[in-house]
């Protein structure tokens, strides 16, 4: 069951609303744990029983930690669950790809195949045990106290809003809202808006450009136009699947009470790699900041020092992504290196490139990394890069020639309208008063802006139901991370 899927918006969203408004308040997050229970074990009742002793884990992991004084010993104990946590998580998402490797690499020297049942990945396991990870530290480092109720803290832990793919919540984030929450009818509209505002992006410009990149990045020799119309269609399609999944999440929150921060800012627009990693997959890139980078010592060691520390961050975030192929490792590399390589520049003192040229070879590394990171394994990725580059020809392929609809046009054009309207939206405020109408909310521009925002998530909405009911429900990308 996804967001995106007829089941949950017919079925389980109306139920669990239900009970939960008609619920005392005290019951609430106790409805909330059942409810995110039941959404979990909807795909796999086996698999809700692995995801119920991790939240045990954590839950009494804290406790322990909170109860010890010293910090030394406090260390020693989240050594122990952080590693239970993250054992779990290895032998999930990589015992498969290092198992073929393994093969791999013995087929080379002449030892016959071992047989190897593939083990299935539970759905959302990398978001739970990052939380998870994020509790226990923050539990021994004081900057929160231990919960005592395992309600609260499976309902942090399981809350179905954002438990398959983010945002990665920190518990200092929603304790107060565990405790005490309250969301009147203004709230849950704004909320409802928001979630329709990602179904919309989600079914209407994601799943419309699948085929397309599906096609693309499956051809074993794309020409140039293959290569970049592919390249182009994946990026837009990755951006407004978990953008628009993100919206969903934080727009289910405040139905439900909770205020989840911004996991997305306008990151296509970024004025510099490092600009990009504040703006996309927040929740994830502050994570990697505050509990690996930081504890690695950060930019304090110099800046050989403050290069590795950044190539060894992203290599892990990388790694965090996915375990059916080395190529999130080599993403995670090229990331990590030009990351280094934006500080070296600075420290070097050499002079800043214009704002748009560093946009634009910013967006263009970010796309080049992107087909690294959606093609299957590598060598389809260098496929994939011949084409690129022109080494298999420049004009369009039959395949996608075929593939190609006015439906993909009016999509990719819709999609790049979004993704530039803040910054033409701000060049136009800038050059013409009364566009955005100012703190009063006057002008024509303004109040037309204000009357499409309320109009457009529900419309979108609807047609993006009526679409989904014809084609039916296509997963999210990032629930393979």
């Amino acid at each position: 069951m996804v967001f995106a899927s007829p089941e949950f918006l017919t079925l389980f969203l109306p139920a669990f609303l239900a009970v939960y408004a008609l619920s005392p308040a005290a019951w609430r997050n106790a409805v909330l744990l059942c409810g995110s229970w039941v959404f979990y074990g909807w795909w796999s009742p086996r698999l809700l029983l692995l995801f119920i002793a991790l939240i045990l884990a954590g839950w009494i992991g804290g406790m322990a930690i909170d109860a010890i004084r010293s910090r030394r010993g406090r260390l020693a104990v989240l050594a122990v669950f952080v590693g239970a946590e993250l054992a779990v998580l290895g032998w999930y998402k990589y015992a498969n790809i290092v198992a073929e490797t393994l093969g791999r690499l013995l087929s080379w020297h002449g030892a016959p195949p071992f047989a190897w049942e593939r083990v299935a990945l539970p759905i959302g396991l990398s978001f739970i045990v990052l939380q998870s990870i994020s509790y226990l530290v923050d539990v021994q480092r004081r900057v929160v106290p231990a919960c005592r109720s395992f309600v609260d803290f499976g309902a942090y832990q399981a809350m179905f809003v954002h438990l398959i793919a983010g945002p990665i919540i920190r518990y200092d984030w929603v304790a107060r809202e565990l405790r005490e929450r309250a969301a009147g009818w203004p709230q849950f509209a704004r909320g409802a808006r928001r979630f329709m505002a990602g179904f919309g992006m989600k079914v209407l410009i994601a799943d419309t450009l699948a085929p397309l990149v599906q096609t693309a990045f499956a051809l074993p020799a794309p020409s140039l136009a293959d290569a970049w119309l592919g390249c182009l269609a994946y990026s837009l399609q990755l951006f407004f699947d978990f953008a628009g999944y993100s919206a969903m999440a934080i727009g289910l929150g405040l139905m439900l009470g909770f205020h989840f921060p911004e996991n997305f800012d306008q990151p296509y627009l970024a004025a510099s790699i490092r600009d990009f990693w504040r703006r996309w997959h927040i929740s994830l890139s502050t994570w990697l900041r505050d509990y690996l980078y930081i504890p690695l010592g950060g930019s304090r060691g110099g800046t050989l020092r403050t290069c590795a520390n950044l190539l060894l961050t992203m290599a892990i975030g990388g790694l965090w992504h996915g375990g059916d192929s080395w190529n999130y490792l080599l993403w995670g590399i090229a990331h990590g290196l030009a990351l280094a390589l934006a500080h070296l520049w600075r420290a070097a003192a050499l002079p800043a490139l214009s704002a748009w040229l560093s946009r634009v070879l910013t967006l263009l590394f970010v796309m080049l990394a992107w087909t690294l990171f959606r093609a299957p394994g590598f060598e389809a990725a260098l496929h994939m890069y011949a084409g690129q580059f022109g080494l298999n020809g420049f004009a369009l392929g039959d395949a996608l020639r075929v593939q190609w609809r006015p439906v993909h046009l009016v999509t990719m054009a819709l999609g790049i309208a979004c993704v530039t309207y803040p910054a033409l939206a701000a060049r136009l405020g800038g050059m013409a008063p009364g566009w955005r109408g100012g703190a009063s909310g006057r002008g024509l521009f303004a109040r037309l802006g204000q009357a499409w925002g309320g109009v457009w998530p529900a419309a979108g909405f609807l047609l993006g139901f009526g679409v989904l009911a014809a084609r039916g429900t296509a997963p999210f990308l990032y629930f393979q991370f």
